[in-house]
């Protein structure tokens, strides 16, 4: 689905990208798991969740359980936001 996908551990969230910079980050808190897009204001739909410290453009959703999962939904987000450049720069 994601060809060449890159991971790496920043700020104690795995990070995700294509090519340069990072496209998606995701987390596990007490009580949810959190999945947010960099660039994700300009997704369609546009995520729920504007997360505080993340950035101006950071969207996504915190999922509470297996049942909040919209499985289309992501993916459809996760190809929007790996079709146009990340942030970040180069990942080492």
């Amino acid at each position: 689905m994601l060809p060449d996908l890159r991971r790496s551990v920043k700020w104690g969230m795995s990070y995700y990208g294509v090519g340069d910079g990072w496209c998606f980050s995701c987390g596990g808190f007490a009580g949810h798991v959190k999945l947010m897009f960099v660039n994700g204001a300009a997704l369609e739909p546009v995520p729920p969740v504007t997360p505080v410290g993340m950035g101006k453009s950071t969207r996504g959703v915190e999922l509470e359980s297996i049942d909040d999962i919209d499985e289309l939904q992501i993916a459809a987000w996760m190809k929007q936001v790996t079709s146009v450049p990340g942030v970040g720069g180069k990942k080492g």
